[in-house]
């Protein structure tokens, strides 16, 4: 089966990692090009060493290149400013485009939740790094309570794995994220924080969810959230659940907190 051509807008931390995801690991996508801004970037020497097209001039110096005929899905790691002209370019194409800035002008998608929905969406968005960690939690809570009134995410990075991109997009990140919790998750109120952290060595991604709920048992909610833990980890292998789930009752109104 002929794998699907895709480029890669972004060659910062971001961008470079889905590359080497995508000619290591992908059976359906095949790198065409990597797409940066920046002439002396390390993720556009490492591609040009792995034998992949490349362009400093951004996606227009993309659409000059003999590649881009062949390109049907664009993947987007710039930042949330820099999308509004990459989308324009790749809808006057006719190329697909995956949003991974959080500039949210295409449904917000979670695969888990809700990607069979909008498979057939030009432009695709992927909320934020910490709402696909998060808001599958926020939704397993949701699928089995009969009221989510508040959710709220905190997501904890390295310091060192937020290139320019990402800290351009900070306040994007908090707005579009609590977004996707409210929209996809199922809270009726989401907010999101992000926190940098300059530990070394480097930390490792950490999310941690809170939920108010109603009308569920807190075994119903454990199983629930056990379950969407297993169902992500089949597309991430490294997700994992880091405590068990705690609760705690707020006052006789069947109010649980998770």
């Amino acid at each position: 089966m002929a794998k699907t051509k895709v480029a890669i807008l972004g060659s910062g931390n971001i961008g470079t990692d889905l590359m080497i995801k995508v000619m290591r690991h992908s059976k359906h996508l095949e790198m065409g090009a990597l797409v940066g801004i920046d002439s002396a970037s390390d993720g556009l020497a490492r591609a040009k060493r792995m034998g992949v097209a490349i362009t400093d001039k951004g996606i227009d110096g993309l659409a000059a290149m003999p590649e881009w005929k062949e390109i049907r899905i664009v993947f987007d790691a710039t930042s949330a400013g820099t999308h509004q002209h990459n989308w324009a370019v790749c809808q006057a194409a006719g190329k697909q485009m995956i949003d991974l800035t959080p500039a949210a002008i295409g449904p917000y998608t979670i695969p888990v939740v809700n990607m069979e929905a909008h498979l057939d969406q030009p432009n695709v968005n992927m909320v934020s790094c910490g709402g696909q960690a998060t808001i599958p939690i926020v939704h397993a809570v949701r699928r089995v309570s009969t009221a989510l009134p508040y959710a709220e995410i905190v997501a904890s990075i390295s310091s060192k794995s937020a290139g320019p991109g990402t800290r351009a997009n900070i306040d994007e990140f908090t707005e579009t994220t609590a977004r996707g919790i409210e929209s996809v998750g199922g809270a009726k109120r989401g907010k999101a924080i992000i926190i940098l952290n300059p530990a070394e060595p480097p930390m490792i991604m950490r999310d941690t969810v809170f939920t108010l709920s109603q009308g569920a048992e807190p075994a119903a909610i454990e199983e629930s959230i056990l379950k969407m833990v297993e169902e992500v980890r089949a597309y991430v292998p490294g997700y994992r659940l880091k405590q068990k789930v705690q609760f705690e009752v707020i006052g006789n109104n069947n109010i649980r907190c998770v």
